[in-house]
């Protein structure tokens, strides 16, 4: 029982207590009270009945009618006249008042036990004592006044403790409100928010223990942001290039190669090289100074072309004067453009004095596709490098390992297959298992995954269509079949699964609106579907809160998938209440055998579980993997060696 119902019991029972005694004691009071006015009236009336009587002692007719005058005004129980002489019972009269109108119950009058009180009074001839009168008043009138008496007090009383248990209740609330405070900052803990109470209460022992309770959340919130810079300092000591901030060719081939695994990650698209022309002559022109600021342009110009081609895009600096442009979703006609506007963008850089002789740079590009070699795909693209600067036409060469397709035929066929499959309902679900990282036979949940059947029968997997989904803007639309698909196939068994969902569903309000029906008609599901998003496709802090306070309202939760590039705004995760984060699988390849990624894992590992948010490694391949995860304390692992992806069974 709260704190709060136990002290409004404490004082409703004291209120019944003392109302009860004081209406007890004023019950008694008023007793005591109407029996003294009982026995004075008889004993009033018996005199004046008595004086009345001495003149007309003697005549019975008088003294009987005296006698009922007396008594027929009510109030007596009975009156007698009795000869002293003879002790005859001289008149007599007796019955009951009229009671109409009283209506007193019978446990009152047995609860207050008033009894008739009686007077007596001697009626003289001469100086001889001839008769004495004898008067009873009946109680039933006092009764009546009692039992009302009674009853106004009783409600006077009820309505004072009525009073005083609200008034009581809004004080406790609101001078126990810092407690509830302090249960919503536990519960936030648990969720890894953390919350402090800015406006401390006036009463000083609450005051003290609001006061201790901040400083834990405050000492816990530097202890997780400690933990979390130091993450992110690993992170760009071993992936960021020092100069421009880019990542480093180490991260280029770690994220290329996730591009060119056969999983439902990789996918086809383009890979840019371009290498600062005469690198040694610009320092010895414009000095190590002004060159550093050329490459910082370069840097530049090729962040905003990335931003420009979606989500997916990685930008990077291998050495010196080379850089690197990874474009998944990409096709031919789009790559062309992109070296247009980027050797436009590269000669403005000789306007602005950034660089002072022509070509800046030259560029090299080449397809990629999932099952690619990384070896081949580099030396290829190094031979589309060369091309271009033996050119004199133009600065960009692409070359491909085979003949390339139309684009618009590509294009017509890809929107013809997806918009039949969006429409006809013919995604087909695969499922992942993620396992406890210590017990590989125990399930967390199993991720939902897409594949898409084409005219020859085979499966498709996610990453060869979502480019062109993206391009086509129908990812909303696969959010809300996968969504629907997926409740659907809830209902037949009681795992756990786990969906992503695309950040143009978040960007779209009435899709948004849609996706949260769904979710509405099928609450009692919320607590076994996790809804996952990609890290490079969180909104704004704001908009990413208001979702996570929607879902956690109809009893869904959310995670991230991907994560990694991205450690710094762990700190605002934090406060999201996530169920778990998936760490992205490039930082998971060989982690057995490459020292920097463990150092940065394992920061990552001590800043989560600092907060109590779990981590699942996705990709996980090897055996070696596995035991230096399980080590680490991951919760659970993803990977082909715990099973591919498959229809349900």
């Amino acid at each position: 029982m709260s704190l709060f119902k136990q002290l409004l019991i404490a004082i409703c029972l004291f209120l019944v207590v003392a109302f009860s005694g004081s209406f007890m004691v004023g019950l008694e009071s008023s007793r005591e009270q109407y029996v003294n006015q009982l026995r004075s009236h008889a004993q009033d009336a018996a005199t004046a009945l008595g004086l009345s009587l001495t003149p007309h002692i003697d005549d019975a007719a008088m003294v009987e009618l005296m006698v009922s005058s007396i008594f027929d005004s009510g109030y007596f129980a009975s009156i007698r006249v009795i000869d002293l002489q003879s002790g005859t019972v001289l008149v007599e009269r007796t019955g009951v008042p009229d009671a109409a109108g009283t209506q007193i119950p019978q446990w009152f009058v047995e609860l207050i036990g008033l009894q008739s009180a009686g007077g007596d009074a001697i009626v003289s001839r001469g100086w001889q004592q001839a008769a004495r009168v004898e008067v009873q008043s009946h109680p039933l009138f006092a009764l009546a006044r009692l039992w009302q008496s009674a009853l106004g007090s009783l409600g006077w009383l009820l309505a004072c403790g009525l009073a005083s248990a609200g008034l009581g209740a809004f004080l406790l609330r609101r001078q126990l409100k810092p407690l509830d405070y302090m249960v919503e900052q536990s519960h936030a803990i648990a969720r890894r928010e953390f919350l402090s109470l800015p406006e401390l209460p006036r009463t000083p022992e609450l005051r003290r223990v609001v006061q201790a309770m901040n400083q834990m959340v405050e000492k816990l919130k530097a202890l997780f942001q400690e933990q979390a810079e130091r993450s992110e300092r690993l992170r760009d000591e071993a992936y960021r290039d020092s100069l421009t901030g880019l990542a480093n060719r180490r991260h280029f081939e770690m994220q290329l190669q996730a591009r060119l695994s056969a999983d439902d990650q990789a996918s086809t698209g383009y890979l840019l090289l371009l290498r600062v022309h005469d690198l040694a002559g610009l320092n010895q022109r414009l000095g190590g100074q002004r060159t550093d600021q050329l490459l910082l342009a370069v840097a530049e110009l090729l962040t905003q072309a990335a931003a420009g081609q979606g989500a997916g895009q990685l930008v990077a600096r291998s050495r010196g004067g080379d850089f690197a442009l990874l474009m998944p979703g990409l096709v031919a006609e789009e790559a062309d453009q992109l070296a247009q506007r980027l050797d436009a963008g590269l000669a403005n850089l000789v306007t602005t004095g950034a660089a002072d002789t022509l070509p800046v740079a030259h560029m090299g590009l080449v397809p990629f596709s999932p099952g690619d070699a990384l070896a081949d795909l580099l030396r290829l693209a190094d031979e589309a490098l060369a091309k271009a600067e033996s050119q004199t036409d133009r600065t960009w060469a692409t070359l491909t390992q085979g003949e390339a397709p139309s684009v618009g035929d590509e294009r017509h066929t890809w929107h013809q297959l997806l918009d039949q499959a969006l429409g006809q309902r013919q995604l087909q679900l695969y499922f992942q298992p993620v396992v406890d990282s210590r017990d590989r036979s125990r399930v967390l949940h199993y991720k939902v995954l897409s594949r898409l059947r084409d005219e020859r029968g085979e499966n498709i997997p996610a990453g060869r269509f979502l480019p062109w989904l993206q391009r086509f803007g129908w990812m909303a639309r696969l959010d809300l079949l996968m969504l629907e698909l997926v409740l659907q196939q809830m209902a037949s068994h009681g795992e756990t699964l786990a969906l992503n969902l695309s950040g143009a569903l978040l960007r779209e309000p009435q899709a948004l609106d849609k996706a949260f029906e769904l979710l509405r008609r099928h609450a009692q599901l919320g607590p076994r579907l996790v809804l996952e998003l990609e890290e490079d496709q969180l909104p704004e802090q704001a908009v990413l809160e208001r979702l996570t306070r929607r879902l956690r309202e109809l009893g869904f939760s959310l995670s991230l998938q991907h994560f990694g590039g991205r450690f710094s705004m762990i700190g605002n995760l934090a406060r999201l209440g996530l169920a778990y984060l998936k760490v992205d699988g490039s930082y998971i390849r060989a982690i057995d055998l490459e020292a920097d990624k463990r150092l940065f894992i394992e920061a990552m590992q001590r800043a989560a579980h600092s907060i109590d948010l779990p981590l699942i490694a996705e990709r996980v391949e090897t055996e070696g993997e596995l035991e230096v995860l399980r080590g680490m304390g991951f919760q659970g692992v993803q990977g082909q060696l715990f099973g591919a992806p498959a229809p349900w069974r």
